[in-house]
């Protein structure tokens, strides 16, 4: 089953495909300009069409890092409340108390993570696509959040009188859960950070002025027109074959 690619670029790349299967018919085209010809019109659409599979490519793997993330948390307000309750039946100090209270509120005061939304969208009319992002809570709200999570686990290891029976509330397990929070945030940034590579990689293939599929697309059917005239058969098949640049 064919792939589904972003409306606009994809059809794009469809129509170069179509336009090189009406010039190959056509046998007075013959340009002298290199990337005209069509074993070079050809070569584009390989890289157009590889472009666009290497973009849906990276951005599922990001959206599964950000799932993953947001499975990863939805476990971390629960547990840290049980934390809590469990510190409270060790008759610690206010103080102490007061505080592991303190932190508890920092991570149980943020929105829910798992709300948040963090793909990077990418609308065929937009300018500066690879920027937008929807979210209902601060990108950094995760990394805070670890990191307090990290900081009430640093308060529990000075309390000699915690030790849980219950293996998930168990002081390593809390850690190797914490480490886990915070790798999950450096695979979302780094597959975001590959996802952007590829938008550009394939803006640059689809969009450069003077190699791209709009800006070549364009000149194949000049060169048509130039050879055929504007009021033949010729022309009127690939002038209908449209390319949309970006807006």
């Amino acid at each position: 089953m064919a792939q589904q690619y972003e409306t606009g670029h994809a059809k794009n790349v469809a129509n170069l495909q179509k336009l090189i299967e009406q010039i190959t018919t056509y046998s007075d085209y013959n340009p002298s300009i290199d990337n005209l010809k069509i074993s070079a019109v050809t070569t584009l659409y390989d890289n157009a069409l590889a472009s666009l599979n290497n973009v849906i490519e990276k951005r599922n793997a990001n959206k599964t890092a950000i799932h993953k993330r947001q499975e990863l948390y939805e476990d971390l307000k629960p547990k840290v409340t049980r934390i809590i309750n469990h510190l409270d039946i060790l008759n610690l100090t206010d103080g102490t108390f007061n505080q592991a209270k303190s932190l508890n509120r920092l991570i149980q005061g943020s929105k829910k993570a798992t709300k948040t939304i963090e793909i990077i969208e990418d609308d065929f009319n937009e300018e500066d696509t690879e920027n937008k992002e929807t979210k209902s809570t601060s990108r950094q709200s995760y990394t805070e959040t670890a990191e307090n999570l990290n900081k009430l686990l640093q308060l529990v290891e000075t309390i000699d009188t915690y030790n849980p029976n219950i293996e998930d509330l168990k002081l390593a397990n809390l850690k190797t859960y914490q480490t886990e929070l915070v790798k999950a945030t450096q695979k979302v940034n780094q597959t975001e950070a590959e996802l952007k590579t590829e938008l550009i990689n394939r803006n640059n293939v689809l969009y450069n002025e003077e190699s791209g599929v709009y800006e070549i697309g364009q000149n194949v059917k000049k060169y048509v027109k130039s050879v055929y005239g504007a009021t033949s058969p010729e022309y009127s098949n690939v002038s209908k074959i449209k390319f949309k640049g970006r807006q």
